[in-house]
Parts: structure tokens; sequence; C-alpha cells
């Protein structure tokens, strides 16, 4: 791993924000650094990912004022004509800074005050977690399933969920570790645009024993808009990262397992699975009377003779442990109160994909 991740003489804190065209947004977000409590040294280490407005303009602007609040500020990047992409942005700003601790900052996100000294408290018991936090989204009204998910889940299900389209169950843009775990697990993934990097460095970050933890407050101010970087990574890139570390993590411990939802998504994860994981699939289940009338499904598209008919089952004659391909607050609390009346165990009896 790169030296320059492990520095000897340390700040006790680096604020690391990637910039890339996100001129609408720095005063605000940079605002927000010189406005935290924290009461240790702090620097603030930008990477500019060849941005063609005028975001260094203001980044100088400012480097000015929060040098004189004693936040030392760090500036790194390049203009080339092409950005090199988020992965190698946050990289950089790292491997130029030299705080003890990291704290990641979305260049459109704004900080509350208290963001950094509780978070800092909380990696100093958890040295080797990800502490992430509740946010607040901006515009309000969008995507609010998913940020009930990001504010609502219980602690244990930060491990849990962490199978489910919604990605890791702390965003990227609440992140704060030490810099010895990040070394540890990291570097992020630099294939650029269309690379899920916060996703596969927290899959890493999990397979190596890592901890989530996540404050109870809303630390961030987290924008909503057309231009996020996630927007440009497609669903099957994802689903196909979700599936395999399905296989590698979850699968191997369990003899069968049942798929819940006998429609398009579960038949789909059936289909993305291996052959050999195929084979531990015991039935599908459902609540759709048409289906289970059926009786079964047959994978036409099979290379196996004869072709697998995998049984389609009420989900009360079904068998778990289930991977559940149903969205979550979407049928009105039917299928959340259908789960409960099995009275099982999340982790151990069923795990959340969808």
């Amino acid at each position: 791993f790169p030296s320059a991740f492990l520095i000897t003489h340390q700040a006790p804190l680096s604020v690391i924000l990637p910039v890339h065209d996100a001129e609408p947004w720095l005063d605000e977000c940079l605002g927000s650094v010189l406005q935290q409590d924290f009461e240790g040294s702090m620097e603030l280490s930008i990477f500019n990912d060849a941005s063609k407005d005028k975001s260094m303009t203001i980044i100088e602007k400012w480097k000015k004022k929060l040098e004189d609040s004693g936040i030392l500020v760090v500036i790194g990047g390049h203009d080339s004509p092409s950005p090199r992409g988020v992965g190698y942005s946050k990289n950089q700003a790292v491997a130029q800074s030299s705080g003890s601790h990291l704290c990641f900052l979305d260049a459109d996100d704004v900080m509350m005050p208290q963001r950094v000294r509780l978070q800092h408290e909380a990696a100093l018991r958890h040295p080797k977690s990800i502490i992430g936090c509740q946010v607040t989204r901006e515009p309000p009204n969008s995507t609010e399933r998913y940020t009930r998910w990001i504010n609502q889940l219980a602690p244990d299900q930060l491990l849990t969920q962490v199978f489910t389209s919604n990605g890791p169950t702390v965003i990227m843009p609440t992140w704060f570790c030490s810099r010895a775990w990040f070394a540890h697990v990291g570097p992020f993934d630099e294939g650029g645009r269309g690379v899920p990097e916060d996703l596969l460095f927290f899959y890493e970050h999990l397979r190596k024993g890592g901890g989530v933890v996540r404050v109870d407050q809303s630390l961030l101010l987290y924008r909503y808009h057309p231009g996020a970087a996630t927007h440009s990574v497609l669903e099957t890139t994802i689903w196909a990262h979700r599936v395999c570390f399905l296989e590698e993590q979850a699968l191997p411990h369990w003899a069968t397992f049942t798929i819940w939802n006998a429609g398009r998504q579960g038949r789909r994860l059936y289909r993305s699975l291996t052959t050999g994981s195929q084979r531990k699939v015991a039935a599908f289940c459902d609540v759709d009377e048409n289906k289970i009338r059926k009786g079964f499904y047959c994978y036409e598209d099979s290379q196996e003779r004869p072709k697998p008919r995998i049984p389609v089952l009420h989900f009360r004659a079904a068998r778990p442990p289930f991977v559940i391909c149903v969205k979550l607050d979407l049928t009105g609390g039917v299928f959340e109160d259908n789960l409960r009346s099995l009275n099982l165990q999340e982790g151990r009896d069923f795990l959340h994909f969808s």
C-alpha cells in the first residue's frame, strides 16, 4: 500500500474533499468545515479533479478564511481534459493528508457543526469501524424511502442489510474512520465513472472484519441532484456485485434456502446465481395465488437436463432461511407483518436482498 497513506507526523484529523465542477455548492460546503465545533487540530485535504468551472477560485478564497481560523488546507489536483473519477480523487486527497482520522465529505453536501466532534468520539471507541450518521435530505421530499432506510436501520441491521440494493448501510458521504483502518482496507477502486467505488470499499471492509456504527443524529445535509456521481453507476453493475457478495458471504452458511418472491425479482436472482447456488434453492415463496397455483418455476434457459423445476409455495408453507426479494416499505406494511408473523431472526433466518 502506498506509504503516503501512513504519514508519521499526523494531525489529529483530516477532512477529505474530492472536487469536480462543484461551483454551485462549494461555498456552503466549505463554510460548514469552518463551523465545526471540534476542538482538536484539523486539516482540509482537497483534490480538484479537472474542474472546468470556478471551483478553484472558490477554494482559494476559502483557503485564507480556513487557515486564519487554524484549519490547515492542503490542495492537490490536475487539469487534464477529463476527470479521473471519485475513487482516484478520494485516494489522492487521503494520500496528501496527514490526519490520524479521515472524515469524508462530498462537495455538494453540508456538515452540521458537531459532525467531526461526534464521529471522532465514536471512531476512538470503534477503531476498526466505519462511522456514519443520520442525514437530512435536500430537497426534503427526494428519495423518501431511501432516506428512511438510512436513518432508521437498527444497529444490528447495519450488518444484516448489507446485501440490499440501497448499498452501504452507512452512506459514503457520512463515512469517518481511522487512517490505519483505511490503509488496511483500501484504497478505493479507481475505475472511474460507472464504478461503485464506495460499495466495493464497503464490501472489502466487511470481508476484513470491519464494524459499522452510526451516530444517531443528523450530522449531514445530503443533497440530491441529477449531476451526482452515483447516477453514473448502472443498476446492472451494482446487481452483479451484490449477487457475488451474497454468494461469497451468506450462501456458503446455508445448505438450502428459499427465495421470497416468485415474481420478476426473485426469478432474476435465481438466474443470476451460479449453478451451485441454484441447486441450494429449495423453493420460491409468495402470497400470489396464481403463482402458487402453478406450483413451480421452470428455468427454461438452464443447460441442465432435465431443466430445474423449483417449487412455488405460500410463505407459511416454506422453510427458512429466506433471501427476501421484496422491496421494503412498499406494501403498506403487509409484507412486514407477514415476515414478523414467522418470528424469524434477521441474519440467521433471513436476509434482505431487494
